[in-house]
């Protein structure tokens, strides 16, 4: 597939990973819905605590969102597939972290899930994270053979947390 995108420059619609982005708004709506089913081993953890981790988790999400966003600004797209113009961006959010964009949902479920002690988020959370790891690694491989310096880049820079993972 690497000769196809390097000569071709862009694939037939319906296999730029259309299905993955399908797949990630019925996450997102699905984790939306999700009912709460209180850890008990958490039942006591103070409010205090809980309003610090939404605040700062959400925060997070909204700094990654937001410099993730700018930062790509004419070649943002939805789909894992890069644009026919697109570039290798390494600096800014994208010197900390590969994917800021799918980081900040990823923060935004942990926060979500620490301010209401949710097991049926943190699972969901767990998918998320799952399924992220998935089509980032599917992302990569096209952005590897439309830019190889992605390689070196990969390897200086985590996935989804910065200096972890």
């Amino acid at each position: 597939m690497s000769n196809e995108i390097r000569t071709k420059n862009t694939l037939p619609k319906g296999k730029r990973g259309e299905h993955l982005v399908a797949i990630q708004f019925l996450l997102i709506f699905t984790f939306i819905l999700l009912p709460d089913w209180p850890l008990a081993a958490m039942a006591g953890t103070p409010p205090l605590f809980r309003w610090a981790a939404l605040i700062l988790f959400w925060s997070t999400a909204a700094t990654f969102g937001g410099l993730g966003s700018h930062t790509l600004k004419e070649v943002l797209t939805p789909l894992p597939y890069p644009v026919e113009h697109s570039r290798l961006i390494t600096t800014g959010i994208y010197g900390l972290v590969r994917h800021p964009l799918y980081s900040s949902q990823l923060f935004l479920a942990a926060g979500w899930t620490i301010f209401t002690m949710s097991a049926s988020h943190l699972l969901f959370t767990g998918l998320g994270f799952l399924f992220f790891s998935y089509k980032a690694s599917r992302e990569e491989r096209w952005l590897t053979a439309r830019h190889p310096d992605y390689t070196a880049y990969a390897k200086r820079v985590k996935k989804f947390i910065p200096f972890i993972y």
